[in-house]
Parts: structure tokens; C-alpha cells; sequence
């Protein structure tokens, strides 16, 4: 274990479930995952926070999960990702004129450019997010990816800002903060799980990034090295499975569980004489489903979803097969069955699930490695590029924390998840002793811990 890096803490405040995961960088540069908990989010709507009470109550259950899988962990500050229909993108130019010509281009002088385009002007009500600056000029030479040591007198880049609405991310804050946390960044989501689950060579064959969450589809189109385009599109897995309850006549929770065991996003692969039977409500006859009108439901929200991804590669003039590496899907609703295909069929380009696992450390619990998890891991690489460019101040005190048995994968099961509304009767903090069960558990996890220390002494 390498306690010469920070432990980085990504919080993921998603539609369907709200995930807090820990890591820190090993020797080797690949994340070691020391503390997991995730609790279903009830606050949430398309990606915005719009029952702040709730969400602190889901945040604050994700947290004590995370704490019982590594009592040791001391969490304060976290990476929080954002999304919403709310998040617009513009295109800016900015240059500066040296003033010491005689020099070399430095960091500082970057800084100062991209700290320049916080003075854009943009619509009232909204608020800039990020700056991403894409390629740099230095006087007549174009097209620089880095242009650190060039010398010349002037300096100019062509920047991709991301804007958010003021109170969607006022009541992000705000959720953050009443649960005991301080917002070290606000990331949008389509880069968290661009950095998760993209390779360099990626990067340079040119990819469109599709997580399909619960709320809302977030786009990132990268291409020649530079991010093109980011996009968020408000339909996702809520709709699919809103679909399903009202094309079929049933239950919210039985909609998800068919969506998840018998989906396909492909009515020509599902089987025309397969029928789900559902048990009837109160004392009613049971409901036979076929499986093949299940698929025709998913697959007309799908396309529709692929048929935004395709104008948004349009708008930036990259259909027509110029995105070599083609799309990525990532997040939970990309493990749909058939959805490579469907996809491939839409929009004419290759298509392949996108996992986090390539930037983790070997020996984890299978789950973090799911498309679920790209935006929180990527929040946590998104942490320690600020970290190696030294973006943001870090507490240089770094304490000795290991992986906990809980979170490698040895045949054992992954930590239980404690719900919202336990946190909620118990008004559970992480100072105070648990009681119960989840008392004894902790105790558990602590002897073991002990039991270790007693084994290397």
C-alpha cells in the first residue's frame, strides 16, 4: 500500500442509487478500493436534487455502509458528480499576450488563461462548472495539445465551458454539506465516467462516451486527443421502466425486475412464445406477459435515446463513421441485453460496454467493477489528476489506511446495505455506536482488524 498518496472519496448522487466509494493510488498507479457503500436515492429526479431532506438521508446511509466496510476511514472532503438537463456547453476562444517573451510558457500562465474564461459571460441564472481547455495556439503554431516549454508572445486556446443552473447546484451543495461533507468539485458525469472507463488510444481514435443511468443519459464525444462535445440527455433507465408500468399494467418494482432478468433492447431476439407470469394484486388473477412485447417497449425507449446520441454527433460533424474507436456504454443501463446491437444499428458505429476495472487494482469485489460504478471511480481519478497537477490543496499528512477484507475479492460477500430509512429511525452518525445488529457487525469488523494488527506484531 502506497501512504504516500491521499485517499480520494467520489460521491456519485444518481437517480436510482446514490454510491460513496474511497480509493487510493498503489505504487503501481492503479486504484486500491478502501471503503464502498452505496443506498437508493429517493431525492432524485433526472439527475437534479430536488427533495434535499432525502437525499441527506441517502448520502448519509451510503456513508455509514461505507464506514462499516472500513471502520478506519475518515471521510470529509468528496468529489461529487453532476448531471441533469439542466448542464448547456458552449464553445469559447481566450488568449493571452506574455508579458516576459524571453521565457518559457509555463503552468502559472495556463492557469491564468483558463482561470480568464470564469469571466465568461453567460445567460443569468446559470453558473460555470468546468473550463476544458482544448487545443492551444502559441503565436502561428496551431493545434497544441501542450504547449508548457514552447516560447512565444502570444498564447491563445479554444475552451469547452460547462454550465449548470444556480439552484441545481446550490441544492447539490446544500445535500453535501448538511450530511457532515465538504464539496472538494463538482465534476460532470460524462467526464467522471469518460476518465473510468477510456484508454489513451481511445482517446486518440476519437470515442462518444454513453452512460445510460437511471435519470438521465450523459454524453462525452472525444476526438484527435480533445474533448468535442458534452451533452446530457434526459431519458435513461427511469423511462424505460416507467414504459414497462404503464404499457404493461404493472407494479414500478415489477417493471425494474422484468427490465433487469428478461429485458432485451432487441424485440427480434426476444422469444415470441415466452411469457413472465405475475402474481395479481390482492386476490386477482395472475398476469401473463409475453417477453417479445417487453422487448418492443425497451427497444422503442432505447432507439430513442441512441437517436439523441446520433443529433448530438451530428451537431459537432462527427457521424459518418469518423469515430474510430467508436461508442462506449457505460453505467447501469448498459448492461441491457442486446443493447451493442441495437446501438451498432442506430447510429452505424461500432459499440462496446465500457468497465471501470481497467484504472482499479487488481483483487476487488466483482461489483465495483460493473458499469454502475464508472462515475464514482471516476470522480476519484478526476481527484488525483487535480492531485498530480496540484490543482487544489491536499492534506500532505496522509494516513496509513489498508484494504479491508470486505472489499477484496476472497468468496466473501460484499457489506451489507443499510437503507435510508434505518439511518433515518436511528438518526445513525458515524461517531455514535451502532446498535444491533449493524453494532455487532462493526465490533466484527473491528476484531478482525485487531486480530491482523495482533498477527504482524
Amino acid at each position: 500500500m502506497n501512504n504516500e498518496q491521499p485517499i480520494i472519496v467520489g460521491l456519485d448522487i444518481g437517480t436510482t442509487k446514490i454510491a460513496v466509494i474511497a480509493g487510493r493510488k498503489n505504487e503501481f498507479g492503479k486504484l486500491e478500493i478502501l471503503g464502498f457503500g452505496k443506498a437508493n436515492s429517493n431525492g432524485v429526479k433526472h439527475g437534479q436534487v430536488l427533495n434535499i431532506d432525502e437525499t441527506i438521508k441517502a448520502i448519509k446511509s451510503a456513508l455509514e455502509n461505507c464506514f462499516a466496510s472500513n471502520p478506519n476511514l475518515d471521510v470529509k472532503e468528496v468529489y461529487v458528480g453532476i448531471a441533469g438537463h439542466h448542464i448547456k456547453s458552449l464553445q469559447t476562444r481566450g488568449d493571452i499576450v506574455r508579458q516576459r517573451t524571453d521565457e518559457e510558457i509555463t503552468q502559472k500562465e495556463i492557469d491564468q488563461l483558463v482561470d480568464d474564461q470564469y469571466k465568461t459571460y453567460i445567460p443569468a441564472g446559470d453558473q460555470i462548472i468546468d473550463v476544458i481547455p482544448q487545443e492551444f495556439t502559441v503565436d502561428n503554431f496551431q493545434n497544441i495539445p501542450n504547449p508548457i516549454g514552447y516560447g512565444g508572445v502570444k498564447i491563445g486556446a479554444n475552451f469547452h465551458i460547462i454550465t449548470g443552473d444556480k439552484n441545481a447546484i446550490r441544492n447539490i451543495n446544500r445535500s453535501v454539506e448538511k450530511s457532515g461533507l465538504y464539496t472538494k468539485d463538482l465534476v460532470l458525469q460524462p467526464l467522471a465516467s469518460s476518465s473510468a472507463v477510456m484508454g489513451q488510444e481511445d482517446l486518440e481514435a476519437g470515442v462518444a462516451i454513453v452512460d445510460i443511468g437511471g435519470g438521465t443519459t450523459d454524453l462525452a464525444v472525444f476526438y484527435e486527443g480533445i474533448l468535442k462535445h458534452t451533452a446530457v440527455i434526459p431519458f435513461a433507465g427511469e423511462n424505460i421502466t416507467n414504459d414497462i408500468k404503464t404499457g404493461l399494467g404493472v407494479l414500478k418494482t415489477q417493471a425494474e425486475q422484468m427490465k433487469v432478468q428478461f429485458g432485451s433492447a432487441l424485440a427480434n431476439e426476444a422469444k415470441s412464445n415466452a411469457y413472465i407470469t405475475i402474481p395479481g394484486l390482492r386476490g386477482m388473477p395472475a398476469k401473463e406477459i409475453s417477453v417479445k412485447n417487453l422487448a418492443n417497449i425497451i427497444q422503442a425507449r432505447m432507439s430513442e435515446i441512441m437517436d439523441f446520441v446520433t443529433y448530438h454527433l451530428k451537431q459537432v460533424g462527427l457521424e459518418n463513421r469518423m469515430l474510430n474507436g467508436g461508442i462506449i456504454l457505460t453505467g447501469g443501463g448498459s448492461q441491457l441485453k442486446h443493447l451493442i446491437q441495437l446501438t451498432e444499428y442506430v447510429t452505424g458505429l461500432p459499440a462496446r460496454i465500457g468497465f471501470p476495472n481497467e484504472h482499479l487494482a487488481g483483487g476487488h469485489i466483482e461489483e465495483l467493477a460493473k458499469p454502475t460504478y464508472s462515475t464514482c471511480i471516476g470522480l476519484i481519478l478526476k481527484g488525483y489528476d487535480d492531485y498530480e497537477h496540484n490543482r487544489k490543496q491536499f492534506d500532505k499528512e496522509y494516513r496509513k489506511v489498508d484494504v479491508p477484507e470486505g472489499l477484496k475479492n476472497n468468496g466473501t460477500e460484499a457489506v451489507p446495505v443499510v437503507t435510508a430509512e434505518e439511518v433515518a429511525a436511528s438518526e445513525i452518525i458515524r461517531r455514535k455506536n451502532l446498535t444491533g445488529f449493524w453494532g455487532k457487525f462493526k465490533d466484527r469488523i473491528i476484531d478482525l482488524f485487531k486480530e491482523e494488527e495482533d498477527k504482524k506484531l
